[in-house]
């Protein structure tokens, strides 16, 4: 993995410190760890030390502060819930960092401002992370998870309970090129479930209007829509989590949904600002998982979703994360190997090399 030439602001050091002395046993979150709790990497109650004490004393003389303000984009859904409190904390002025964010609810368009320059930072499906890396020609750099599996099959049809049932259905999906499409086909294919058709559509809020007319058809949604559609309507329920299918596998990996990627550009320019997103979106995905009543009322003034209720009962199935590192780059490995080798085009047509993973902490 490559790690970060030049050296770190001090106040990232420290954060990080901070960071995996707050996690259970002392130590980091792993991708591994996060399954076994179903899917969530929670960074539990947290540092004592603030992200403004801890930057105040990690600063020096000799250091200059960089103010760049760095572009960050995210999709409508779990990888901005991971970001919530850190987005209140900047739009408040009392992020450390200087940060513009944007939330989409097309990967596409994600994909098309990071390439353009027009941001720095994306949010995006874990197989979109690779294809960016090779269309821009190892232009961005992937530096953490940030949510891991969050697709659930939700119908009225009570003959569906595992993906296997799927044979000769229809599936209404979203995420067409991205992670709900390649994991949901390379599910089909492992179970041998040759004849699903997938009927794809743009949002997730499409979906949930068809299954309001005929609940008996099968859908498969990302949190927290799935759980939004289930409680609006009580004919629904969710029939099996596909983390739960690729988990029956035991092919030794794990189902990741969100990567976080960095233009290099910016890696190189501004390394700093970067550690220090890192930093403080650590403690926002801490947050976010631990003061669950304050990041249900942010999911909604966000407009994520538009029912406390529905938020409260999906945040513990958003899969929201924080891996960085060695662990990142494992678990990013194994998966990405499991796309390319049922299809090579899921990933971008060439498997990554290393410097794909950027160790911007040093763990």
């Amino acid at each position: 993995m490559r790690k970060n030439s030049i050296l770190k602001p001090l106040c990232a050091i420290f954060l990080s410190a901070a960071l995996l002395t707050s996690c259970s046993g002392g130590e980091e979150a792993t991708a591994a760890d996060s399954a076994e709790t179903g899917g969530t990497a929670e960074l539990a109650s947290g540092p004592e030390t603030t992200v403004e004490e801890a930057a105040a004393a990690g600063s020096t003389e000799e250091e200059e502060f960089d103010d760049y303000e760095l572009q960050i984009g995210s999709l409508k859904g779990p990888t901005t819930i991971g970001l919530l409190h850190l987005i209140e904390k900047s739009e408040a002025g009392n992020a450390v960092g200087n940060y513009r964010f944007t939330m989409e609810t097309d990967p596409a368009a994600l994909s098309a401002a990071i390439i353009s320059g027009d941001l720095d930072v994306a949010l995006v499906p874990a197989n979109l992370a690779a294809v960016l890396y090779n269309r821009t020609n190892a232009g961005v750099a992937a530096v953490e998870i940030n949510t891991l599996g969050v697709l659930d099959c939700v119908s009225a049809d009570e003959s569906i309970a595992h993906i296997t049932d799927l044979k000769g259905k229809t599936v209404l999906t979203t995420g067409q090129g991205a992670t709900p499409e390649y994991a949901l086909r390379f599910l089909l294919d492992q179970y041998d479930v040759t004849d699903c058709k997938l009927e794809f559509h743009s949002e997730a809020t499409e979906i949930a209007a068809l299954l309001k007319e005929n609940p008996d058809q099968i859908a498969v949604l990302p949190q927290p829509f799935a759980t939004s559609a289930v409680m609006q309507n009580d004919a629904l329920d969710i029939r099996f989590s596909l983390t739960d299918e690729w988990d029956a596998l035991e092919n030794g990996t794990t189902l990741i949904t969100g990567v976080t990627v960095v233009r290099r550009e910016i890696l190189e320019e501004h390394p700093t600002v970067v550690a220090m997103f890192l930093d403080e979106h650590a403690f926002s995905v801490r947050d976010a998982n631990n003061n669950i009543d304050r990041t249900v009322e942010l999911i909604v003034k966000h407009d994520i979703i538009a029912s406390k209720e529905v938020a409260a009962k999906a945040l513990p199935h958003c899969g929201v994360a924080w891996i960085t590192g060695t662990d990142m780059e494992t678990a990013l490995k194994g998966y990405l190997q499991v796309l390319y080798d049922a299809d090579h085009t899921s990933i971008g047509g060439t498997f990554p090399t290393n410097d794909f993973y950027f160790d911007i902490l040093g763990k």
